[in-house]
């Protein structure tokens, strides 16, 4: 850091297993993920090339490399995925992750229909290669799954070799854990936390409002995905209580303190909202 502000809140460090940024990367060129990881890698702990854009982006192999320069793992969207299951052709797309040198890999079945059984078949027969995220939750606003569906659901998965499991939210924020208007299903948050750790989720949370919630309840080390490129560095600042949204929440000056600041006048004077 450029400089020192004390009682910060402690982040962790990579490589992380907790507090972790998994960045959304929706198409960005060489170029740009030079920069990208230029300004913000030691926030980024994971990419997601989105849905299918790995399969229309040039370069890709220059990408990758970037990204490999800077220590930040990349793996495919989990819609490349159902594309490969839905046409019976999982093996050709475990030889494409070890042609790309692809260590991650995504297990959803956000859109298409997958029985659980065959889902956990497939992260149990990937985790011996792979390290495996795998998703719950539907990208139809309509289909709701109930809370103790998902603590059974993500129960099953951590225990057949995912390593995380990510909560479905979409780009939007808007499925999964989220209501269609971007609320936080707080009720199903809760139950799927007082059962299963926290470190062992991430959370999409693509609005600052949403990271905000999040951050707030488990505070800065708690796993967040589906971050754009452009708002890593706004997450951080979230996360270390250095932007408004958080600032009160994690460290609020004493009296004793202000008093080695700031004159009695002066006190009088910022309470009264005068510079």
């Amino acid at each position: 850091m450029p400089f020192h502000l004390k009682n910060l809140p402690k982040r962790t460090a990579k490589p992380r297993k907790k507090g972790i940024t998994l960045v959304l990367d929706k198409g960005l060129s060489v170029r740009q993920v030079e920069d990208f990881c230029e300004s913000s890698s030691e926030f980024t702990d994971l990419v997601k090339l989105g849905w299918g854009t790995s399969y229309v982006t040039k370069n890709l192999e220059k990408k990758l490399e970037v990204y490999r320069e800077y220590n930040i793992p990349v793996f495919f969207g989990g819609t490349l995925f159902e594309a490969y299951v839905l046409r019976n052709q999982l093996e050709c797309y475990v030889q494409l992750l070890k042609k790309y040198q692809i260590r991650y890999l995504e297990v959803s079945n956000g859109t298409i229909w997958l029985s659980e059984n065959r889902k956990l078949d497939i992260i149990r027969q990937m985790s011996e290669q792979f390290i495996v995220l795998s998703e719950i939750g539907s990208k139809n606003p309509n289909d709701i799954i109930p809370p103790y569906k998902w603590v059974k659901m993500i129960q099953n998965e951590l225990e057949a070799g995912a390593w995380k499991i990510i909560c479905e939210a979409r780009e939007s924020g808007t499925v999964g854990v989220f209501r269609p208007n971007g609320e936080v299903r707080s009720g199903l948050i809760e139950e799927i936390t007082d059962q299963i750790s926290k470190d062992k989720l991430i959370f999409e949370a693509p609005l600052k409002e949403q990271q905000v919630w999040f951050i707030r309840k488990f505070g800065s080390n708690v796993n967040i995905g589906n971050i754009a490129t452009s708002e890593v560095i706004s997450l951080e600042t979230l996360r270390l209580g250095l932007r408004s949204d958080t600032l009160l929440d994690f460290y609020s000056i004493s009296d004793e303190e202000m008093d080695g600041i700031y004159s009695n006048n002066d006190r009088s004077k910022l309470s009264n909202g005068q510079n």
